[in-house]
Formats: C-alpha cells, sequence, structure tokens
C-alpha cells in the first residue's frame, strides 16, 4: 500500500512535481496549499487578470442581488461557494470539507450595506473580507476563489490530463458557476480524473496561484498596520473582535493596507509544495550530524533522524519528492522512515521501478555504530510487493563484512537490494549540493553499482 498516495502515483505517472503545472492531488487527504485571488491580480498573464475580474465581479454580483432585496439567493449562493471538496486544498485529512453557515454568510453580505466604499464600489479584492468578519480564513479564501473559477479550472484539469495522460471518466460536478445567469449549476458528461477510494470528481489547480498564505492576510495586517492604540488603549483587551470592529468603522485603515500590498505586489510569489534548504543550513545540519555521538545517550538517535530528516528531502529533490516521515514499531523498536515518491526521473530511478517495483523508496535512519543483523532484518521485512523492494540504510559507517554479506544474500535469495549510506556519503551529497556540478542521488547511484557489483 503506498504511503500517502498521489494522482500520479496511482496511475503510475512518472512526473515529478517540479516539472508539472499543477500541484499533484493527494487521495486522502488535502494539499497543504491553498489558491490566492492575489496570485491572478498581480500575474502578468493577461488570462490570470480576466480570471480575477470574473472572480470578483461574481463576489460583487453578491452584492447587487443584496441591494435588489434578495439576500437570501445571495446568502445561498456564498455558503456553496464556502466549501470546493474536488480541489482538495487545504488540511483536512480527509479531502472532505465544511461549508459557513447562513448567519456567517448573512454577516459577509452585509459588508455591502454596511461600509460605505464597498456599497459604492464593491471590492477590488474579496480577501478583504476577513478584517471584518470572524472566522473567515485561509481556507475560506481559497475555496470561494475556486468555486467561482472552477469552470476554468475544469478545462485547465481536461488539458492537463490530455498532455500527462491521466485517466479519466465521464462525471457529474456539482455547484460550476455560470457567468451569464450569475448562479451556480450542475454540469454533466465532464470528463475528469476521480478519486479510485470514493469514485468523485478531482480537479487540478495550477501550482503559480497557490501560496501557503494569502498576500492580503489579516495576521500581517494586525501585526504591521493596524492602528492598535486607537483599537485599544489597553493592549491586553486588544481582542480580535475588536479589531474587526473597528475595521467596519475605519475603512481607511484596510485600504492603506491593501494599497500597501499591491504596490509590493512583485514580492508575491507563488509558494512551492517543498522548498529546499540553503546550502549554507545544508552544510550547517551535516555539521551537526556529525558531532552527534552514536547509540542513544542524551536522544542522539532522535537529532539524528531529525537532521537526516531536513537533509535528506533538500539533497534528493526533486529527483525524488518527498512523501513524508513516519515512524514505525518493528519488535518493540521505534523505527524511523523517510519516504519519497520514486518518480523514475533518472535511469536508477527507472531501473529501481523495473527490479523492484520501487513506486516509492524507504530510507531507513540508524544513529549506530555498527548496523547489525536485526537491522537488516528489520528493513527486509519492511520492503514488500506494495512499497518495492529496494531501501536504503541511513547511517554512520559502513556496513561490517558480515552484513554486507547479509544484503547480498537478501539479494540473491529474494531479489531485494538494501544499501547503506555512510556520513561520508552524506558528506559527499552535501559537497555536490553546493557545488550543482553534479547531483546528490549520483552518490546512492554509485552506492547502488557498488553493490549490484557485490551481488553473484
Amino acid at each position: 500500500m503506498l504511503i500517502r498516495p498521489r494522482l500520479t502515483d496511482y496511475h503510475g505517472i512518472h512526473a515529478a512535481q517540479v516539472d508539472l503545472d499543477f500541484a499533484i492531488p493527494f487521495l486522502d487527504e488535502d494539499i497543504p496549499l491553498y489558491l490566492d485571488p492575489f496570485m491572478l491580480w498581480r500575474s502578468p498573464s493577461q488570462q490570470d487578470q480576466s480570471l480575477h475580474t470574473s472572480l470578483i465581479n461574481a463576489f460583487n454580483h453578491l452584492g447587487l442581488l443584496a441591494s435588489q432585496g434578495r439576500e437570501a439567493e445571495a446568502i445561498e449562493t456564498l455558503v456553496i461557494a464556502s466549501e470546493c471538496d474536488e480541489v482538495g486544498l487545504g488540511t483536512s485529512l480527509t479531502r472532505k470539507g465544511k461549508r459557513i453557515g447562513a448567519e456567517k454568510a448573512k454577516e459577509i453580505v452585509a459588508l455591502f450595506k454596511t461600509i460605505p466604499h464597498y456599497q459604492q464600489h464593491g471590492f477590488r479584492h474579496f480577501e478583504e473580507i476577513q478584517f471584518f468578519v470572524e472566522g473567515i480564513s485561509k481556507d475560506r479564501i481559497s475555496d470561494i476563489s475556486c468555486n467561482f473559477l472552477k469552470s476554468f479550472l475544469i478545462d485547465f484539469t481536461i488539458d492537463q490530463c490530455e498532455r500527462h495522460n491521466i485517466p479519466t471518466q465521464s462525471c457529474t460536478v456539482e455547484h460550476v458557476y455560470d457567468y451569464r445567469a450569475n448562479k451556480f449549476v450542475r454540469e454533466s458528461g465532464v470528463t475528469l480524473p476521480v478519486n479510485p477510494e470514493n469514485n468523485e470528481p478531482i480537479i487540478l489547480v495550477p501550482k503559480r496561484w497557490m501560496r501557503f498564505a494569502p498576500w492580503i492576510n489579516y495576521d500581517e495586517y494586525f501585526e504591521k498596520h493596524c492602528p492598535q492604540d486607537e483599537v485599544s488603549h489597553n493592549p491586553e483587551e486588544l481582542t480580535r473582535v475588536k479589531v474587526l470592529s473597528y475595521n467596519r468603522h475605519n475603512y481607511g485603515a484596510v485600504e492603506q493596507y491593501i494599497q500597501a500590498k499591491e504596490r509590493s505586489f512583485e514580492d508575491c510569489e507563488n509558494d512551492p509544495l517543498f522548498s529546499q534548504i540553503p546550502v549554507t543550513s545544508a552544510k550547517r545540519v551535516f555539521a551537526q550530524i556529525k558531532k552527534l555521538p552514536t547509540g542513544k545517550t542524551g536522544g542522539a538517535d532522535i537529532k539524528y533522524e531529525n537532521l537526516v530528516g531536513r537533509l535528506l528531502p533538500s539533497l534528493l529533490y526533486p529527483k525524488l519528492d518527498f512523501a513524508q516521515e513516519q515512524a514505525r514499531t518493528d519488535d518493540g523498536v521505534s523505527i524511523r522512515d523517510l519516504i519519497f515518491y520514486n518518480t523514475r526521473s533518472t535511469p536508477l530511478l527507472q531501473e529501481l521501478m523495473d527490479d523492484y517495483g520501487s513506486r516509492q523508496i524507504t530510507f531507513e535512519m540508524k544513529n549506530v555504530a555498527a548496523v547489525e543483523r536485526t537491522h537488516i532484518d528489520q528493513i527486509n521485512r519492511y520492503l514488500t510487493d506494495d512499497l518495492g523492494k529496494f531501501g536504503v540504510l541511513v547511517t554512520r559507517n559502513p556496513l561490517k563484512k558480515a552484513e554486507m554479506t547479509r544484503t547480498v544474500n537478501l539479494w540473491a535469495g529474494q531479489r531485494k537490494s538494501v544499501i547503506a549510506l555512510t556520513d561520508a556519503d552524506l558528506e559527499q551529497m552535501v559537497e555536490v549540493f553546493e557545488s550543482k556540478q553534479r547531483d546528490p542521488i549520483d552518490i546512492v547511484n554509485k552506492k547502488y553499482v557498488e553493490f549490484r557489483r557485490a551481488c553473484p
């Protein structure tokens, strides 16, 4: 069974995240990123700018409805827009979210009446609602954006699936916003990928629009722009509720913040799903590893696992996408693994898939002076048909002759491959990471070639 399975891995599509235009969705949990509508506003692409205009027009139409005495219709539309399960963005562990209630939607729609600026001009960036209404955060901003842009996202998904041969099937998609009718409609016969767990449609999102937090956000406003002394002369009483109330009666403070964010738009960039640590940090982390004693004294084993867990995902990116760090228990012993998706983007990685069925690759960390037979047996039991039969022991020193023979016998008898990365190997990986003349995964390749030469 795959660890933290993604859509592409499930269908055997070997593409690294860095090479794709969309964020690869997980099948059983959300992607921890959010669509930031400001990314469309600041984009040099005329298409993105037009989509932002359409998004804002759709949101401002809620104010028009309210002004026409159709407040109930506006509230219903906003409730529908507040959750978009098909895109799977956020922090849910089930890809299922919860919509806002009618009362919260009513509070948002009321902004078109209670704040003169919005009554006259509407919103320029609807993310501003988080400065006036409690309980509106980045996930709501993202979901509302996705729902109003769903028609485009469907077309984008179909195009990406055709490009990368991602299987699709005919689906019915609920709540697609019709800009001519200004309401959500159901679309049938849409060819989209589906989640094999529940057959529900999956919609892809351009990664160029994604951030961990929106460019316009409450926390930054509160910290750097909110005139806190005017809100409350007693800092201990400066609650979020008071700030929101102040904003509703003093729109100018919010407007100044928005103008400052617009002026600095060039600094607004999308956030990647994974960011490598800088070279200086990699060297610092390895220096800490070298200083650690072997064994468990003073929590050295936990420190080793944490440091290697920071270092390897950066050294191996983008050839290997990091899946997750996980702990397991084997014979009462806690074992820490690093799990990577096999992108099959190099001859080595393709060979690991072809010869060992390694759709994912396990790196097991052992802070011991010498690897023993029990350690080999532990990783051996973990190398199954589901995960693949290639694994890496990350340890301090080279394997002793008896343990090396044990790994060779595993290959000869079960066609399983276990190689070891030592402190010396990690040091070499950091060196090539710094020089950029070679790829750190070349050291993994070298160790595998040496291992195969030792096999019969």
